[in-house]
């Protein structure tokens, strides 16, 4: 065999190996980000969001979320954290929302803070924790007890 045909082996070989190993990276990368999009806490936040009073009047009716959900969830013995991040379209304008929620003994996901860049660049905060609100799906912001 020739240099050139060693040559030509060896560089197919790597580009073979390199396009399998973004496939399975890619692969794992969109397993994550449809995990985090399809998981209750995404959707427990989409609902704070569409919902929220102060949001609405800022943006608009709540039209649409985008495609892309990032954030982390993580759950150990019963227990859970996640933030979720995304964007929310709203009537008049277009925001990045950030939400973070707690998940205690098998209770349904409960929002704890939340906010969203307004168009200056100003977090914007959408359940103040000092004024004792949660929002548990299914029911209506409450004082803590």
């Amino acid at each position: 065999m020739t240099t050139k045909k060693i040559v030509i082996i060896v560089v197919a070989i790597a580009l073979v190996i390199g396009l399998i190993v973004v496939v399975v990276v890619g692969g794992i990368i969109g397993v994550a980000f449809y995990s985090i999009g399809h998981s209750e806490a995404a959707e427990t936040s989409r609902s704070f969001l569409r919902t929220n009073e102060r949001l609405k009047q800022d943006i608009g009716e709540i039209k649409d979320f985008g495609s892309f959900v990032t954030g982390n969830v993580s759950i150990n013995n019963g227990s859970g954290n996640a933030t979720i991040n995304l964007k929310v379209v709203g009537e008049r304008q277009t925001v990045n929302a950030s939400v973070d929620l707690v998940y205690r003994n098998g209770q349904p996901w409960r929002v704890v803070a939340a906010s969203y860049q307004n168009d200056k660049g100003q977090s914007v905060e959408l359940l103040n924790p000092y004024q004792g609100r949660t929002f548990t799906p299914g029911f209506i912001l409450k004082a803590a007890a």
